[in-house]
């Protein structure tokens, strides 16, 4: 019997359609009255396709006039804890008799020839699982060598016995469904060769990372209805992909030109990524989600997405599409707190550290007097000069405070600018993006490194950050 603690009912419902429809019968001698649930795995959560009363008869009718997308598939009984699971694939008018005792070694599922071999693999899978696992307590609990090689070895034994088990059905089942996702549970063997170069080691990986998909087609919707698809996704773009956007959108850009066919797994992945890439865990990668929207959201590709969604995604990309890492930095005309016209393309400086702050932050009162000791014990020996760009909340005038504050912490080498309301009125009316869009501000303080050239070399950056930045650009200069 599986049950689980917690049931999370996700709000995506596959909208696929097919011509024809499809009823799952459920016989639950158990119950009498009640609330079922037809679910699908998507991603780590379940998500609701049907639901079903409980008759005075134990009998619950899934019906409906779409084609369910294949995939494995759960009943959860009223409970919410309890469930019975199976395989929906071509054959969608399928009975399932579940006795709660014993739902392993007692669910019968007919109507559906792949059920049989899914029912024979559970059964198989959960007693050699069962053996495996006293092999493992075993081994742990040895005392001995001569037991921890008995058990190791009994280890070794079952577990070879499940992956034959796996291996017959790939091998003598080729286009069943069981197949297809055994071959997608099958882990990426890592290449044997011991590395004794950086050379071997770099193979090794390119060796991993070129197998690290095979035996999942993203031709096949059926994957993406399994609870290990997303964790392999995952893993691969967390771990085994490089970090640099430019390899993410060309290894991305494959994959969902291989899904076209599919479009439950195109429209799987396209918003996988998206999500994946809106708030990036390594700077620069934002370039990733950009590319996303020009390619595929901004041309019409992904119409599933509600009204709501889109101008969410359409509201970041344009966000983040001036202030890319490589780019050069739009300029930005402002005043001094002196009140006299100034820009920062007219900073002549090997380094620019752009600064967005508000004297009333509590985080920037405490940060920029660290970021002008930094300077002045280091940066500006090295030509970088800081451009400081007032950033009050909306409808606060703050000019007063915002110079005591410079007069007071001693930061008259910096360049210190703002933009009156008139200004920002006007850049309204003329519809020139803001310098918020400009460089997405949306928090203080928020920090830019520009090199000579005004590009964008790093952005957000912590002070620490931002120092060990310029500590490596000054070395690489150095070793020239």
């Amino acid at each position: 019997m599986k049950k689980y603690t917690v049931f999370i009912f996700a709000a995506l419902i596959s909208t696929s359609a097919f011509s024809q429809g499809y009823q799952v019968t459920l016989n639950a001698p158990g119950y009498v009255n009640g609330i079922t649930y037809l679910t699908y795995y998507m991603g780590s959560n379940f998500n609701i396709a049907d639901s079903a009363a409980i008759s005075n008869s134990g009998v619950a009718v899934f019906k409906g006039d779409k084609k369910l997308v294949p995939g494995i598939y759960s009943i959860f009984f009223p409970d919410k804890k309890t469930r019975v699971e199976f395989l929906i694939d071509k054959e969608q008018i399928i009975s399932v008799t579940a006795d709660t005792s014993d739902l392993m070694n007692k669910t019968v599922v007919t109507g559906s020839p792949e059920n049989n071999l899914y029912m024979q693999y559970m059964k198989f899978a959960a007693a050699k699982g069962k053996l495996i696992q006293q092999e493992r307590m075993a081994y742990n609990a040895s005392v001995t060598a001569e037991d921890s090689l008995l058990h190791e070895n009994n280890y070794t034994t079952y577990n070879n016995e499940l992956n034959a088990y796996r291996e017959n059905i790939i091998t003598n089942q080729p286009k069943s469904m069981m197949a297809a996702l055994l071959s997608a549970m099958k882990e990426p063997v890592y290449p044997s060769t011991t590395p004794i170069t950086r050379e071997d080691s770099l193979n090794n990986y390119y060796q991993y990372r070129k197998h690290y998909w095979d035996g999942i087609s993203f031709m096949d919707d059926r994957i993406i209805r399994t609870p290990f698809f997303v964790k392999k996704l995952e893993r691969y773009y967390h771990e085994v992909m490089s970090p640099d956007p430019d390899s993410i959108i060309q290894d991305i850009d494959y994959k969902l030109l291989l899904a076209r066919s599919a479009p439950e797994m195109f429209k799987y992945m396209l918003n996988w990524v998206t999500d994946e890439y809106i708030n990036p865990k390594y700077m620069g990668q934002d370039a990733v989600f950009v590319h996303l929207f020009e390619k595929y959201h901004s041309k019409g590709v992904s119409s599933w997405l509600n009204e709501k969604q889109m101008e969410a995604i359409s509201r970041r990309a344009y966000m983040l599409m001036s202030n890319l890492i490589g780019e050069t930095a739009a300029n930005l005309d402002m005043l001094t707190y002196d009140d006299k016209p100034t820009s920062l393309y007219n900073l002549n400086a090997d380094y620019t550290v752009i600064c967005f702050w508000d004297p009333h932050c509590g985080h920037c009162k405490e940060e920029i007097p660290r970021l002008d000791s930094i300077y002045r014990a280091s940066w500006k020996n090295h030509n970088v000069k800081i451009f400081a760009v007032l950033t009050p909340e909306k409808n606060k005038n703050v000019h007063e405070d915002w110079v005591s504050f410079i007069k007071e912490k001693g930061l008259g080498e910096w360049t210190h600018v703002y933009k009156t309301k008139e200004m920002e009125e006007a850049d309204y009316a003329a519809q020139k993006p803001s310098f918020r869009q400009l460089y997405d501000i949306t928090s203080t303080p928020t920090v830019y490194l520009l090199d000579k050239e005004k590009r964008i070399i790093g952005k957000k950056l912590t002070l620490l950050q931002l120092n060990d930045l310029l500590n490596i650009k000054w070395s690489s200069t150095q070793s020239k």
